[in-house]
């Protein structure tokens, strides 16, 4: 049992055998809180207190999931070109949409920090949660936040993101592709995104878009914060 606790396949397996079942319970429900990504976190935790295995044993493999990151953030570059000429055409818009929301995301939190009187390596663990992971952990680890719960906060924000999209844009109105996309992207950066693919090309692509602008334009104004 030891040998089988201190491999990496240890992690690697039961985090994919969660998130499949997590996807499968998504598609037999239909519900949008129902989310794969909530159900397999949900699941790993349940599991590991259940057996007493310490988070250690997990991260041995977790880690090495956490390597995809990146790549899996680029990938997205494929509905980008694939939508480009929808991008040369709002390049305004989605400049000025990101800058919003990056704006409403990080000024929001500063404010809720110095209202609930936070400590300033709490606020800079916060500051990035709306920012895609591998971007947002730079952020709080160059400004002294606390990492994991920067991880947390972002997986969290993803979560809420993707589960309140339906609702949100119907309470809105919009039906705007560009917008719908932009406001996803900038608000709930790539857990977000792979909602906005299910809604359509054009939303996963200006979605795509807003994580990538968004996470530059939340890396300057961190700048002016700190």
């Amino acid at each position: 049992m030891t040998q089988i606790l201190e491999s990496p396949l240890f992690g690697i397996v039961l985090s994919i055998f969660a998130y499949e079942l997590g996807v499968w319970i998504h598609k037999k429900t239909g519900w949008a809180a129902a989310n794969p990504l909530l159900i397999a976190i949900l699941l790993v935790v349940a599991f590991l207190s259940a057996f007493h295995i310490p988070l250690e044993a997990y991260q041995t493999g977790g880690d090495f999931i956490s390597l995809f990151l990146a790549p899996a953030t680029a990938s997205l570059a494929i509905s980008i070109y694939n939508q480009f000429s929808l991008l040369k055409k709002n390049l305004l818009p989605v400049l000025a949409g990101c800058a919003a929301g990056a704006v409403t995301s990080m000024g929001s939190v500063y404010l809720l920090c110095k209202l609930f009187r936070l400590d300033e390596q709490l606020t800079a663990s916060l500051l990035p949660k709306s920012v895609t992971t591998p971007i947002a952990i730079e952020i709080a680890a160059q400004n002294g936040g606390l990492v994991p719960v920067t991880v947390a906060m972002v997986v969290l924000t993803g979560i809420l993101g993707a589960v309140a999209v339906p609702a949100l844009l119907k309470l809105f109105r919009v039906k705007n592709p560009v917008e719908a996309g932009l406001a996803i992207g900038a608000s709930s950066h790539a857990v977000g995104t792979s909602r906005a693919l299910e809604l359509g090309e054009a939303e996963g692509a200006m979605s795509s878009i807003a994580i990538g602008v968004s996470g530059l334009l939340t890396v300057l104004f961190s700048m002016l914060i700190s």
